[in-house]
């Protein structure tokens, strides 16, 4: 697509709205920030952007005659595309593209991308981790939290980009096509704005939308929306299991990782050799093992990187130990099957934190997780009700309510013996009480850490 001398709409004035003004006015377009929000601080806007005091910013509503100077519009991610704005720009037959569409038209290099309900941000942070230790030239972008639209202009013919991509994102796409791309896992999250299962399914497999059988895609065998979708994929399919013995890819058997391919197979390491915790840190392992393969990168150097890896922010990070207690930050734990991961790599008792806005899940699946480690509940934020009712229903009984994260670390503390783990893993978002989950986190870590010793 064209973008010199275009005029362009950008929907929404966050971090993912700023990056694409940017990148658009580099690329010679002609972009208006658009804002509903009338309260937004247009000096503040203004000054992040690269036009500066120049910057073109509308709040509040646009006239039918505005609506008709656009040629495209650009949707933030949290802008939903079948209601609200998202619904009005398309009923005006704008054009519509996502920041990540906008990024991939703009860029350079070879693309991997990867999606699923969990394990996005750790899988993508070490396939770039492996990428960047063998090729030296690699962008890790998406929903990782620095915006495809923010390096497109820095890549090259020669570089790797490596990117996390939402279901958000997905909505709205069109040319994107990854060399390689991945689907984790599916399981129900943002039903509340994928309304159905089958919508949630149907747009996290449009990541291989353009792929060909030139191109790779990684599944994760265990998950049935993706063993049913394997053989419908329009992409070369590589699997990965840690349950059994797939025909191509990599399997977990035993305590060790093996690759396959042609019947031949080969062992790669002992999963104690990694630094992550978890069967689902096995399978992202897998996952970006499968993909740096079909990158071309050798074995030695995949395995070599895997092996100094450590977890990534918010992903059962271990932040302290005060008064012998361990406390863990599991802020990415945004659902509940994201949250089971977090209590099924805790070996101790723990005092688990629970609660945040309500994206429309049901809470049982992680309750019955709990497998007796859990000690104490701890809850917070809009679900906390219906995350108490679920739990005594599964007999659970020793739960407590707290108003802000401050009294719910103090709570805990209060509550953990010496020996006992405080895991923050809170199956919700974070929306309501924090700006994101990166906040959430950042401010349950300071908080830790600020406790007696």
């Amino acid at each position: 697509m064209e973008f010199a001398g275009k005029r362009a709409l950008i929907v929404g004035a966050g971090k993912s709205g700023i990056a694409a003004f940017n990148l658009l006015y580099d690329a010679k377009a002609n972009p208006v920030i658009f804002d509903s929000n009338t309260n937004l601080d247009i000096a503040k806007t203004a000054s992040k952007t690269k036009a500066g005091d120049k910057t073109e910013i509308i709040v509040g509503n646009l006239s039918e005659e505005e609506w008709k100077s656009y040629d495209f519009a650009v949707l933030s991610p949290g802008v939903p595309v079948m209601e609200g704005i998202g619904a009005e720009v398309a009923a005006h037959g704008l054009y519509i593209l996502g920041e990540i569409e906008l990024g991939y038209e703009l860029s350079k290099g070879r693309l991997i991308a990867i999606t699923g309900t969990n394990g996005k941000t750790t899988t993508t942070a070490l396939t770039g981790k492996i990428c960047e230790d063998y090729y030296g030239k690699c962008f890790v972008v998406g929903n990782i939290g620095n915006p495809y639209t923010c390096e497109a202009l820095n890549t090259e013919d020669d570089s790797v980009t490596v990117a996390e991509i939402s279901s958000f994102q997905l909505e709205t796409i069109h040319a994107f096509h990854p060399e390689i791309s991945a689907i984790l896992n599916i399981t129900p999250d943002h039903l509340n704005r994928h309304k159905t299962m089958e919508n949630y399914v149907k747009v996290k497999e449009d990541i291989c939308l353009n792929q060909t059988k030139n191109d790779f895609c990684v599944l994760n065998y265990e998950d049935e929306y993706l063993k049913e979708f394997g053989p419908k994929c329009s992409a070369n399919v590589m699997y990965f299991s840690s349950a059994r013995k797939v025909d191509f890819g990599c399997f977990l058997k035993d305590e060790d990782i093996y690759f396959i391919k042609d019947g031949e197979e080969k062992r790669l390491m002992n999963i104690y050799e990694m630094k992550l915790l978890g069967t689902h840190n096995v399978e992202n392992v897998m996952a970006a093992i499968c993909m740096c393969y079909a990158a071309g990168i050798p074995f030695d150097n995949i395995i070599a990187s895997v092996k100094e890896f450590t977890a990534v922010e918010h992903r059962i990070e271990y932040v302290c130990t005060k008064k012998g207690v361990d406390y863990y930050n599991d802020s990415k734990g945004t659902n509940p099957d994201a949250a089971i991961k977090g209590i099924q790599a805790m070996n101790r008792p723990t005092v688990l934190i629970g609660g945040g806005y309500d994206k429309g899940n049901t809470y049982d699946e992680w309750i019955e997780a709990f497998n007796g480690k859990v000690k104490a509940f701890v809850l917070l934020g809009q679900t906390a009700d219906a995350i108490e009712e679920c739990a005594r229903k599964h007999g659970l009984t020793e739960i407590y309510r707290a108003s802000s994260l401050e009294e719910t670390v103090r709570i805990c503390a209060g509550l953990a013996k010496e020996g006992d783990a405080v895991l923050l893993s809170p199956a919700c978002a974070s929306w309501g009480m924090f700006e994101n989950y990166e906040v959430r986190g950042r401010m349950f870590k300071d908080l830790c850490r600020a406790l007696e010793d």
